[in-house]
């Protein structure tokens, strides 16, 4: 493999590929896919959708397996650390055996919260394989929360602080607007401020999506509910939610 193009898609729906990405897509020969089991199937399933819709060439897809990794873990920097190094070492050998131009398809953009390129400069540290790789940005569930809902992520001249569940618990809301991703508990139910707002959505740009929106005291609840229901009939979810003050 000569090349590796890594490629952000968007967050689910194909019409959000931008013109930049199908034109790195059609230079492909080979795409490597990692897998999240059976139950994250439909993962799988929207990217070789996407594929399908876009692609002017034969190409084809090679899997890898997802090593499993502690999703409660008491040092989750370690915790994490050891999965990328499992991860890369899988991209390592589908890499040495391919030929040519290869591409991974990224949820979102590459840039933020995924591990793609950390993993990608771990294998060319190692020096087993070389090649060359470009990234080709792609639009965020930041993005289409923000365009679903009609509104904009900061008031005027303010900050956007972009930060994960496991932050919000632990540092608070604060004064700013937050961003919150990979959030599995529901942290927005620790946050007391009475004049909180949120804005929240799952399945971004595929058919389940789902939108919810309101004072934080009066839908919290309703967000809870609706999520624990929607993850136990697909097996999956992935949600983003905007909570800003003063609403």
């Amino acid at each position: 493999m000569r090349k590796l193009y890594v490629i952000g898609i968007g967050a689910g729906d194909p019409d959000q590929v931008t013109v930049q990405a199908v034109k790195a897509m059609r230079q492909v020969e080979t795409f490597f896919v990692i897998g999240k089991g059976e139950a994250k199937r439909e993962l799988v399933d929207v990217r070789t959708a996407i594929l399908a819709e876009h692609m002017d060439r034969p190409y084809r897809i090679v899997p890898i397996a997802d090593p499993p990794r502690d999703r409660t873990p008491t040092d989750y920097v370690d915790v994490v650390d050891d999965w990328h190094d499992r991860r890369s070492a899988l991209l390592e050998s589908a890499f040495a055996a391919a030929d040519g131009v290869g591409g991974i398809l990224v949820w979102g953009d590459p840039a933020l919260y995924d591990s793609t390129l950390r993993m990608i400069e771990r294998v060319l540290a190692r020096g087993v394989v070389r090649f060359d790789y470009e990234v080709i940005p792609g639009i965020t569930s930041a993005q289409a929360l923000a365009a679903r809902h009609r509104i904009v992520l900061h008031g005027i001249g303010e900050p956007v602080r972009i930060t994960t569940g496991r932050r919000l618990r632990d540092e608070g809301l604060g004064a700013e607007n937050a961003l919150v991703m990979l959030d599995g508990d529901c942290s927005f139910t620790t946050i007391s401020a009475p004049d909180a707002h949120i804005w929240w959505g799952a399945y971004l740009g595929m058919p389940d999506e789902t939108l919810i929106e309101g004072p934080l005291s009066e839908v919290a609840e309703e967000i809870v509910r609706r999520r624990a229901e929607l993850r136990d009939r697909k097996g999956w979810i992935m949600d983003i939610y905007l909570l800003r003050r003063g609403e």
